[in-house]
């Protein structure tokens, strides 16, 4: 049976170059790079080496990367750690505890994200909000799926810590204006001229679905915190880095090593930091594919809205990453709708992987303000760099006929049940 894989969004298959430049760390070179002696050396060098490639990539400097085990970890790190360096090191923030009693900075701050962001941001500040720590603002985007950068500014208090937004969301594809938020909040700083603010607000975005395609220069965006996985970009899973801006306040969740600055404790995966700095390599020199990608996928958005009746695409066609599609189709059901993909070998998905396995309608979908059930009959297909015109065809065809025998065997049953929601 024919394979095609339209779920690069999920996670990309490792490119045999990086697969290459990891295989030697995982038996020749194997060695603890903290370990004092060669072998050690050795692993450390490698692990330097990807540092300072992952740097040059965002435009930072080496030693404001840290690695992790993945965008997840790193927005955790980025919510909580935040917050941890607010409550327990003042010296972070340029005063003792009597400078903080002083300027009065409040002792319950105050964080903005948006409704829909990835489950590992949203649910970290769900967390902090429900123990207590800080209170949370969660900026609804426009029915295309873009933030107005004005409701940023409205939302914004004098106990701001924290604002995170997704440069590139995850289910719909939609880019958001990155740049003019950064600004926003660096005359955000300017205004506030006591000591013990001017680190704050501190500006994270969650980058992992941008890099493929987009320019990720921290400066020229004005981010603090910038979060991202190998494995969306032809990498390897279980790794990923977090930008950090040299002298941002924040202080580690994860104990037990003075591993990565001190900001994450744990014995390197350096097969997999390897791994990470090879993919980011690769990203430079192939930016310009995603201008091919665009083209088969505006052709996969025109046949499907043309052929398909009651088709929607979800989210802005023009401000929006070059892979993505994600249509709902009226009364067809998410979950048949792949499966039944698959059994015709087209590899789907019907929201962010992460929530795959929960059958509530996408809350991506729901921000939009869509009804329960069309945002219940979501398909997302995200293309890759190895995806052709041919594959789109065969997946069009494939979807019409699918399409089509849903709505005859229970379009009908799902149209009443709705309606009488």
């Amino acid at each position: 049976m024919r394979k095609i894989y339209l779920d690069h969004g999920a996670t990309t298959p490792v490119d045999k170059k990086v697969l290459a430049a990891m295989m030697p760390y995982f038996s020749d070179k194997f060695g603890n790079a903290m370990s004092i002696h060669n072998f050690g050396s050795v692993a450390n060098e490698a692990v330097e080496k990807s540092r300072k490639q992952t740097a040059d990539f965002f435009g930072a400097q080496p030693e404001e990367m840290i690695f992790t085990s993945g965008a997840t970890e790193s927005n955790n790190l980025v919510v909580k750690g935040v917050l941890n360096a607010y409550y327990f090191t003042p010296k972070a923030l340029g005063a003792q505890h009597e400078g903080i009693e002083r300027h009065r900075v409040p002792s319950r701050p105050h964080i903005i994200t948006t409704a829909f962001e990835h489950h590992c941001v949203l649910d970290s500040c769900k967390e902090v909000e429900k123990e207590g720590l800080a209170e949370v603002t969660y900026i609804k985007p426009n029915k295309d799926g873009i933030i107005k950068v004005e409701d940023i500014k409205k939302a914004i208090k004098s106990n701001t810590i924290l604002v995170s937004v997704m440069y590139v969301n995850n289910e719909i594809g939609t880019v958001q204006s990155i740049a003019e938020i950064g600004n926003l909040l660096r005359n955000t700083k300017k205004i506030r001229n006591t000591k013990v603010r001017t680190k704050y607000p501190i500006f994270h975005t969650d980058a992992t679905q941008a890099i493929n395609y987009f320019d990720c220069n921290v400066d020229k965006f004005g981010v603090d915190l910038l979060s991202m996985s190998a494995h969306k970009i032809y990498g390897p899973k279980g790794i990923g880095a977090l930008y950090i801006r040299k002298g941002t306040p924040i202080k580690r969740v994860q104990d037990g090593g003075g591993q990565e600055n001190n900001k994450r404790a744990g014995t390197h995966n350096v097969p997999g930091i390897v791994g990470l700095g090879a993919a980011m390599e690769l990203v430079k020199k192939e930016k310009v594919k995603g201008k091919s990608i665009l083209e088969i996928r505006n052709y996969l958005i025109e046949r499907v809205l043309k052929e398909i009746p009651q088709a929607k695409l979800n989210g802005s066609k023009i401000k929006r990453s070059p892979n993505n599609a994600n249509f709902s189709f009226k009364n067809v059901e998410g979950e048949s709708l792949l499966m039944m993909l698959d059994m015709e070998g087209i590899a789907a998905s019907t929201g962010s992987a992460c929530t795959s396995g929960n059958l509530e309608p996408s809350h991506v979908l729901m921000s939009l303000g869509m009804k329960h059930e069309d945002a219940h009959g979501s398909l997302r297909l995200t293309l890759g760099k190895s995806t052709t015109k041919k594959e789109i065809d065969y997946t069009v065809n494939k979807l019409k006929k699918i399409v089509e025998k849903i709505r005859k065997v229970s379009g009908k049953v799902l149209e009443e049940y709705y309606s009488k929601k």
